[in-house]
């Protein structure tokens, strides 16, 4: 296996999760190592380098097909098993893996809650389609790499908020303690309302960092306007790198079920988790290195609603969103600040 292409075409958080089967294709098949996925999340990968060659597309995989057949690959791994990725798989003609979507099991379970899922995270059951080929999981988590040129210098970035110096420690030579708080996530079904996020930063005390898209940059000001001094809103102000560079530095992340969740684990960080219509149990947890577990999961379980989607909904089904609005916000200082 000289030459292997690797696919999954969105979006952050699942291209996270492919890393592991990147590295150990990379280190235990000595290949030259291609991936595609679409433009808009090349920034996930461009500084990853166990990446021989990034391939991109806007829309259509007629855009890279002439290229990635001049390639002549031996291998397909498919990661992300749709209408586009068996395009490449037909016009490239070459052996390909793929992994199974249990989407049948989601169904299931999102609709009859019956639980027929298996007791396994995507990661691994991504790295056990490798079988065929040699290929075993490593143990060492997930990867995520920061172009140097991003990376966000921590006593800059806060001199931007005079509010907030009086509440850091600054000492030199060690880092500065923060809470990053990733305020979005692709579907308001997994998002905290923004009350309840006011909440946990007027409880938390501490200098607290909000990030997350441009989207979330009004709801940000909200929460800064209303939490306190000691939050400052990062919202649309960085690049995916940038905030991912907040990430690593911080002391510990709250997150939704989202791609900067991922991220927080691949650079180990202690993660307080927000579960709101999805469930742990779809197998997109955070993923830490073997004999490593740093995550708390803040759900609420029992409703016979939930989940109501393995994805999202612009709104609750159900229309009281019980799932989040339920969630104590004391549960999340808690953890937050170590008490048991």
């Amino acid at each position: 296996m000289k030459k292997i292409l690797i696919i999954r075409f969105s979006s952050i958080g699942d291209i996270i999760l492919t890393t592991p089967v990147i590295r150990v294709v990379k280190q235990q098949l000595g290949a030259e190592v291609h991936f595609l996925a679409k433009k808009r999340f090349g920034a996930v990968l461009k500084a990853n380098p166990y990446i021989d060659q990034l391939h991109l597309i806007e829309k259509k995989v007629a855009e890279v097909l002439p290229a990635l057949k001049a390639e002549g690959f031996d291998l397909i791994i498919d990661l992300h098993k749709n209408i586009r990725s068996f395009q490449v798989k037909r016009a490239l003609k070459v052996k390909s893996l793929a992994f199974d979507k249990i989407n049948f099991e989601k169904w299931l379970m999102v609709n009859f809650k019956i639980n027929r899922l298996p007791d396994k995270h995507i990661v691994d059951r991504n790295l056990e389609i490798l079988a065929p080929v040699g290929v075993q999981n490593d143990g060492k988590g997930l990867d995520y790499f920061i172009p140097p040129e991003e990376e966000i210098n921590i006593p800059t970035f806060f001199g931007r908020f005079p509010t907030i110096m009086p509440y850091l420690d600054v000492q030199e030579g060690k880092e500065i303690p923060y809470i990053a708080f990733v305020t979005g996530a692709a579907h308001a079904t997994k998002r905290l309302p923004v009350s309840k996020i006011i909440d946990v930063c007027k409880k938390l005390k501490k200098p607290i960092v909000l990030l997350g898209g441009p989207d979330e940059a009004e709801k940000g000001d909200e929460i800064v306007q209303n939490a306190g001094p000691h939050v400052v809103n990062a919202c649309g102000q960085l690049t995916l790198n940038g905030s991912a560079s907040l990430v690593r530095q911080a002391e510990k992340v709250i997150a939704h079920d989202t791609g900067l969740m991922h991220m927080a684990a691949a650079f180990g960080k202690d993660i307080i988790s927000v579960w709101g219509n999805t469930i742990p149990e779809f197998g997109m947890y955070p993923y830490y290195p073997e004999g490593v577990e740093r995550n708390t999961s803040i759900e609420v379980k029992g409703l016979k609603c939930r989940p109501c989607s393995k994805i999202g909904h612009k709104k609750c089904p159900k229309k009281h969103f019980k799932c989040m609005m339920d969630i104590e916000e004391d549960e999340i200082v808690k953890v937050v600040k170590g008490v048991k």
